[in-house]
């Protein structure tokens, strides 16, 4: 896939993002985009390791910087307690407008996380996304341990919230398969 190319997906990702709810800080923009990458398998790439508050990737946070110094991204501040909220610009649109194919061939995959992540806080956020990579690495773990794992990985998850997510988690997956097969 060409690098304009991914560039708009992350784009579309961010305004389907903001269709369904969020206000697109980039921990949501984050958790959303390793969970398209991971369970609707979209191309972009970006490398994810597990750090603070889940699945991140520094490559995605350098190039929502490299977005906003060309301008295809811009920041609006919000009041407290929120972070600042990311929104696609008009030259953005126009950079995903040149790919209608590309947005086209994975507008259901994107818009499929974006209802499902969309309007989510940032620790529900938090522990679905660790719930995935937890599933990911241990696809053959039963639901308790891989609860058990998220707890210890991230000891303020309780071992109920980490079953929850891991039971969401596998509810999200399953549901995906019908629109992958599209």
């Amino acid at each position: 896939m060409k690098y304009s190319q991914k560039r708009a997906l992350t784009l579309r990702l961010m305004t389907a993002l903001k269709e369904n709810g969020s206000w697109c800080g980039e921990t949501h923009i984050q958790k959303a985009m390793y969970c398209v990458q991971t369970i609707m398998e979209l191309p972009t790439d970006f490398e994810f390791v597990l750090y603070k508050h889940g699945p991140f990737s520094f490559d995605l946070s350098d190039e929502i910087g490299a977005l906003r110094a060309d301008e295809l991204l811009d920041i609006k501040l919000n009041a407290y307690p929120y972070g600042p909220s990311l929104f696609v610009t008009k030259y953005g649109q126009a950079l995903m407008d040149r790919f209608p194919k590309t947005v086209g061939e994975y507008a259901d995959k994107i818009n499929f996380i974006a209802e499902k992540f969309g309007a989510r806080g940032v620790a529900e956020l938090e522990r679905l996304a660790t719930a995935l990579y937890v599933t990911s690495e241990n696809s053959h773990s039963t639901e308790e341990e891989r609860a058990n794992t998220i707890h210890k990985l991230k000891p303020h998850v309780s071992k109920e919230a980490a079953m929850i997510a891991v039971c969401e988690i596998d509810s999200i997956i399953e549901e995906s398969k019908e629109i992958k097969i599209q």
